[in-house]
């Protein structure tokens, strides 16, 4: 078998893998279904995935351990994971090639040319990881694999099941997937201009594996100097690495075309340095080294000053259950959309700018999307988070059952009513959507009763025949009076009891029995109707935000639910 198609078949083999963890990240109890898959293998193998979550955080996750073996691997044989592993890279060559069919050989050449410009990605890798030291874990945003998950876990997946229904029960919907998708669709389009464009100049990860690769006893290179010059091998070179002069080793991606479109066998693999001379990077600039580090360990500290924490948080800024809190959360998050996609109810969602930039595309609750809260039974965020930003629970510990009885549930925030939205407060409408809905027993919602005069309600009666009567005199009322919320009342009277309307037929009424008055002819009377006032009770909400999206107000909800109480942090707290 040519080298080359073993290098096609591997990377045919890992995009398959990838998209089968894709799909496998969504709940259900089908065998391509979350039931033990390991979704996060691929971004386990991401070294920069561990290395700069281990500069953040100053610890390692043990299941980051996968990417020791990629560094091992590349420190022996070179980039192997650019050249045959990584889904993305196989995505970024294949439309670069399919761009250049029918391109002249001459051009083709000068796009593959060594250029000065492809040391910027160690740039992007110094800023990341000085960042990281200092404050929240970017690298995720650019990362490949990260990065490619999120496009697809957030963009292409639902686009492609929204009919189908295969992957998610109901179609699902995220607020800044048109974002997202043109990042990706810049990253392919960048591939028209140059081949593997972000691979060469911008990817961080290809960056750090280059910096090992200049330790391997393993490369490409030229074992023989007579050479005619044909430059068949930087007709297709992935990596513009300079196969045919001096080689740059840290550039090559291992795509081995070079191997097997040089005619003389001029180009091998092996131990020796290329006998036309070889450096290990693309002379990468001291002073824009400098700049990048200086630049990332500058941004953590602008972003704490930013004032988007502490006092000026934005209030709905509402993190999944089992996150750490804010500073711990956002140096290990990577940004993958795992936690998302797997959400039964699709209330997580990428935040733009909720949290700042260091906040942007980490997953927040947003209660107006999706087709419920946070249900209490749901927990597979935490398990599917690969850096435990989002730490595994039990249903015991976000219960608050067992022996997390004394601690109580695991509160996300407080909902809050707003008197000028809320229908029975500001209109006048009877309304128990909250309080019905409300999953927590004993319910945190609680409801105070109020009767309270209709606009235009006011009557005389006609004619009484106790429990019926006719009134005169009174103004149409657009609402339905037979609903159950309604009564009639003597007029000036709000201390007795109001009776029931049970049939109205033009101007006749039927009510239920009376209890301490009774009709009469020429009696004023008015209609009142009966209003369930929502109030929530702090000690018991939980913040799941059920009630938040089941408010029939579609736009700004009547109730709304904060981060304030939440448990993951002292801050915000509102009880002893």
């Amino acid at each position: 078998m040519r080298i080359v198609v073993a290098r096609r078949v591997s990377q045919a083999f890992f995009a398959a893998v990838f998209l089968w963890f894709c799909a496998a990240a969504s709940l259900g109890g089908r065998f391509w279904q979350l039931s033990g898959w390991p979704v996060n293998w691929l971004i386990e193998l991401d070294p920069l995935a561990a290395f700069g979550t281990l500069v953040s955080t100053r610890g390692f996750y043990a299941p980051l351990f996968w990417a020791v073996a990629s560094l091992a691997l590349t420190a022996f044989l070179g980039r192997f994971f650019c050249g045959f592993v990584c889904p993305l890279g196989a995505l970024n060559q294949a439309t670069g090639w399919l761009a250049r069919i029918g391109r002249p050989h001459g051009a083709r050449v000068a796009d593959n040319r060594l250029r000065p410009a492809q040391a910027v990605k160690f740039y992007v890798l110094g800023f990341f990881l000085a960042c990281g030291l200092f404050g929240p874990l970017l690298s995720g945003l650019l990362d490949p694999i990260p990065l490619l998950h999120r496009s697809v876990n957030l963009t292409l997946a639902p686009v492609l099941d929204s009919g189908l229904q295969v992957l998610s029960a109901k179609p699902r919907s995220y607020a800044s997937a048109w974002l997202i998708l043109a990042v990706l669709a810049a990253i392919l389009g960048l591939n028209l201009v140059l081949p593997r464009f972000f691979c060469r100049f911008v990817c961080p990860l290809g960056a750090l594996f280059g910096l090992v690769n200049r330790f391997t006893p393993w490369r490409i290179g030229k074992v023989r100097g007579a050479c005619g010059d044909c430059h068949l091998c930087e007709t297709h070179c992935e990596g513009a690495c300079r196969p045919s002069g001096h080689f740059v080793a840290g550039e090559c991606v291992l795509c081995l075309n070079c191997l097997d479109r040089c005619p003389h066998g001029l180009i091998g693999f092996g131990t020796r340095p290329s006998v036309a001379g070889e450096s290990a990077l693309p002379e990468p600039s001291r002073r824009a080294v400098v700049l990048a580090l200086a630049a990332g360990a500058l941004a953590a500290p602008v972003f704490r000053v930013g004032a988007l924490a502490g006092f000026n948080r934005n209030p709905q800024l509402i993190r999944p259950p089992g996150a750490l809190d804010e500073a711990r959360f956002l140096a290990r998050c990577l940004r993958c959309g795992q936690c998302m996609r797997v959400c039964p109810t699709n209330v997580l969602q990428p935040a733009l700018l909720e949290a700042g930039i260091e906040g942007i595309w980490t997953p927040v609750l947003n209660n107006r999307i999706g087709h419920s809260g946070c249900q209490l039974t749901f927990i597979a965020c935490g398990h599917v988070c690969p850096t435990a930003a989002i730490r595994p629970l039990t249903l015991d510990e976000k219960l608050g059952r067992g022996e997390f009885a004394a601690k109580g549930p695991l509160r996300l925030g407080t909902a809050f009513v707003d008197r000028s939205r809320c229908l029975p407060w500001v209109m006048d409408r009877p309304c128990l959507v909250c309080q019905e809905l409300c999953p927590v027993s004993p319910k945190a919602i609680f409801t105070r009763t109020v009767f309270e005069a209709v606009r235009g309600g006011r009557a005389e009666v006609s004619r009484a025949e106790d429990p019926a009567c006719a009134l005169s005199g009174l103004a149409p009322i657009p609402v339905k009076l037979v609903s159950g919320d309604y009564f009639l009342r003597p007029a000036g009277r709000p201390e007795a009891a109001p009776r029931r309307i049970l049939a109205v037929e033009a101007a006749n009424f039927r009510l239920a029995p009376a209890r301490d008055w009774t009709l009469s002819a020429g009696q004023a009377v008015e209609i009142v109707v009966q209003l369930q006032r929502p109030f929530v009770d702090a000690a018991r909400c939980i913040g799941c935000g059920v009630c938040e999206h089941e408010c029939p107000i579609l736009g700004l909800r009547g109730i709304r639910v904060s981060f304030e109480n939440e448990s993951r942090s002292g801050p915000g707290r509102m009880l002893l």
